[in-house]
């Protein structure tokens, strides 16, 4: 129904990255909060490569809704997982 895409670009330093935010820590996150609420098999939860806005990382996409999130830290994992829990409402 959606796939979750987090970037986890990381360029060690060099320039910023997504992976600055602790990218991997959202992703495991939203991971965990997909399996617990049961959305398994509805909502898929990957890591990407850069997206192309690293300057505004971490970055977070939901597809094929094209809903996109800038800025993420682990403290906005709830504000995506809310927005998840609306797109599968609209498609029941």
């Amino acid at each position: 129904v959606c796939h979750v895409f987090v970037c986890t670009n990381d360029r060690q330093g060099n320039r910023k990255s997504c992976a600055d935010g602790n990218s991997a820590k959202v992703r495991s996150t939203l991971k965990d909060e997909i399996k617990n609420r049961g959305w398994k098999g509805k909502v898929r939860v990957s890591k990407s490569g850069c997206m192309g806005l690293c300057q505004k990382g971490s970055n977070v996409i939901i597809y094929p809704q094209k809903v996109w999130f800038s800025g993420v830290l682990e403290d906005d994992t709830e504000k995506i997982v809310k927005k998840i829990q609306s797109l599968l409402e609209i498609q029941v």
